[in-house]
């Protein structure tokens, strides 16, 4: 687990988290972009790889289309928005039921410095300005049933998410690997977080390369410490 991960390879289908991964964490999500000239090597790698790259994340996808370049698969709402390169982000979401809605904002009205964030129908109470309130939460969310209206609750960096079923970075995975031009090809998951592990494992099972940014358990194979050793690595294929 400590290894650095074996090169990639032009036959391969590269699978990208967004946040603490290809940018780095911020106390206002608003303000994370790519570094310069990032942009420049995920198009030429993406190129290299005969367009077999896509960014997923839990960021809704219109918001992830405006940080992720055009040409790029993009797949936003833990897998429920995907979107082809050169597409446009949809102008209308679904929306998450009325009453996981008011648990949510309930439970965040209880501790200040919380905030709901709303990505089409995913539910995110973030909490990083309460880190102390992180296991209160945690605890008031998980006793609240949600999975009675179909939603499981999943746990971040200082955030809760609650989502519906195919809300499943996994699942987002496995159906672009159904696909061109990603099918047929090595599948290489590189994500930082606990909702990167899902697809972690979806890539395990195609005895794919999955690599872990940062600290922390995870079914990954490899590890790269920071998100400036992901550029690096990232940019050995192209040159750049």
């Amino acid at each position: 687990m400590t290894k650095r991960p074996p090169p990639l390879d032009a036959g391969d289908a590269v699978f990208l988290d967004f946040d603490g991964t290809l940018a780095g964490l911020q106390d206002d999500p608003e303000t994370v972009f790519l570094a310069p000239g990032l942009e420049e090597v995920l198009v030429a790698l993406s190129a290299r790889l005969g367009g077999a790259l896509a960014v997923i994340s839990g960021r809704d996808a219109g918001d992830l289309a405006r940080r992720v370049p055009l040409g790029l698969w993009r797949v936003g709402n833990h897998g429920l928005i995907r979107l082809a390169p050169g597409d446009a982000a949809p102008g209308s979401r679904a929306t998450a039921p009325e009453e996981v809605d008011a648990v949510l904002r309930g439970v965040t009205a209880r501790f200040a410095g919380a905030r709901v964030e709303v990505k089409g129908p995913v539910l995110a109470l973030h909490y990083r300005n309460a880190p102390d309130a992180g296991a209160a939460i945690g605890k008031a969310l998980e006793t609240a049933g949600l999975e009675a209206f179909g939603y499981s609750l999943q746990a971040g960096k200082f955030v809760f998410e609650a989502k519906p079923g195919d809300a499943n970075k996994g699942k987002a995975l496995e159906r672009l690997m159904q696909q061109s031009p990603f099918c047929g090809r090595r599948a290489v998951m590189i994500g930082d977080d606990t909702t990167d592990e899902d697809a972690f494992a979806a890539a395990n099972r195609r005895s794919g390369l999955t690599i872990k940014v940062g600290a922390g358990q995870t079914v990954a194979h490899y590890r790269l410490n920071a998100v400036e050793d992901v550029h690096a690595y990232l940019g050995e294929l192209t040159g750049a």
